[in-house]
């Protein structure tokens, strides 16, 4: 298992949404993928589940998010 990080700040919608699906695309099935993001990607989370994929988030103090997203079994 490894985490794959992508950093998705600065970048306008819905880019960050079309990195982060490539990125899955390309993860091995005990990968998981760490994104650094600026917002909360409230649209993200039923397009994820209808993927199969399972989410944590977490807030960090720089005012931006740590979201972890990783295949279900």
């Amino acid at each position: 298992m490894a985490d794959i990080a992508l950093d998705v700040c600065m970048l306008e919608p819905p880019e960050p949404m079309t990195r982060i699906f490539d990125a899955l695309a390309q993860l091995a099935d005990d990968d998981r993928l760490a994104v650094l993001i600026e917002r909360e990607p409230h649209p993200l989370y039923a397009a994820l589940a209808r993927q199969h994929y399972r989410h944590s988030i977490m807030a960090r103090a720089d005012r931006r998010f740590d979201l972890l997203i990783w295949r279900s079994r």
